[in-house]
């Protein structure tokens, strides 16, 4: 996902060293004696607005203090290595894609949040058992520099299929799957849409036709995608990046000039459905500050504040969506999904296939 900096998430599969990251200075503990202190973890995109968090401070009593954890896939890892003595209350940021390793790592305590009515039933894939609240949503899909395609009297791809015919030779760039959260959603994307027999067939041509590969989002959207502000800036050459489709109404909200339309567009064939998560830490220090913080996390006014501050869609009911994401980044009507039951089974061994596919 993506903060109001317009930088996204990326996903590291591997372990992570213990070292602090963040915030923490290692002088507070959450809910010790008389601080009334509850501790959120996340990955570094978390953002919420000043006054939203402050009403929510002033009502509950609850100072919240914010462990920024690096990617979410580094910050998934170390909670799970220190599970037996959290950082925190709450986590916030393990997505679909990597939600198993959590579940069955027993990262959470179950909690039924207050409000979780309102939430929609897509998106509520542990009902059951209630160890995660799911707060937010996006899409994964590529994304195209429309300038680049007008220039070349060319129509930009709109589908998986697309992207692999020769007039999108040396265009596409992507992130890898064993590093970053866009590049394993663009993965599961491909299994999802040809199925366990066909993907790998898919991404012989997708590599045949010169896809390139780069660590992470940061540097396959802002300095290999021509399409991008800060690409622009580089020189970038590649107008296909795979990204978001909030990342259309970031270009035109954040652009300096702001321009009168997006310079960025969606093939809206190529998606995959993001949901991201938060749960109440096993052995939490303070579990009732966690459970108030967890309800607020899918209270209207912070799920109304979260589109402009992390470029994700909201989940519940009602929320209203700001104007420039009807305008120029709508969620996608119709995008693959996988469920996480799937995920878990393969996602190891795919990635691994990935890797040895493509990159080797």
């Amino acid at each position: 996902m993506q903060n109001k900096t317009f930088v996204a998430v990326a996903v590291g599969l591997g372990l992570v060293a213990l070292s602090a990251c963040g915030s923490s200075d290692g002088k507070e503990t959450a809910g010790s004696a008389g601080s009334r202190t509850v501790t959120l973890v996340s990955h570094d995109s978390w953002a919420v607005s000043k006054g939203v968090l402050a009403d929510f401070e002033k009502q509950s009593g609850y100072k919240v203090k914010v462990l920024k954890d690096g990617d979410a896939g580094q910050a998934v890892n170390k909670a799970i290595l220190t599970k037996d003595n959290p950082q925190g209350d709450v986590f916030f940021g393990v997505d679909n894609t990597l939600l198993s390793r959590a579940l069955d790592n027993g990262l959470f305590q179950p909690y039924e949040a207050k409000g979780l009515a309102q939430v929609g039933s897509q998106y509520q894939v542990d009902a059951g058992k209630h160890r995660v609240t799911p707060v937010d949503f996006g899409d994964i899909c590529v994304n195209y520099d429309k300038a680049y395609f007008a220039e070349h009297e060319l129509a930009p791809p709109a589908s998986f299929d697309d992207l692999v015919k020769p007039a999108y030779k040396d265009l596409l760039v992507t992130e890898n799957a064993s590093t970053s959260s866009p590049g394993l959603g663009f993965l599961l994307g491909t299994a999802a849409q040809y199925g366990d027999g066909g993907w790998e067939g898919y991404w012989k041509k997708l590599k045949a036709n010169g896809v390139k590969v780069v660590d992470g989002w940061e540097q396959a959207y802002n300095e290999e995608f021509s399409g991008s502000a800060g690409g622009r800036k580089a020189k970038a050459d590649r107008p296909l990046v795979v990204s978001y489709a909030s990342s259309p109404p970031a270009e035109v909200i954040y652009g300096d000039p702001k321009p009168a339309t997006a310079p960025t567009g969606v093939a809206s064939g190529t998606c995959f459905r993001q949901i991201e998560f938060a749960g109440l830490l096993d052995n939490a220090a303070d579990s009732e500050g966690g459970k108030a913080l967890i309800d607020f996390l899918i209270s209207k006014r912070f799920q109304q504040d979260m589109p402009l501050n992390m470029f994700v869609y909201p989940v519940v009911k009602g929320a209203a969506v700001p104007a420039e994401f009807t305008a120029y980044g709508p969620a996608a009507a119709h995008p693959e999904t996988m469920d996480p039951a799937k995920i878990a089974d393969n996602r190891d061994d795919w990635v691994k296939s990935w890797t040895s596919l493509v990159l080797k």
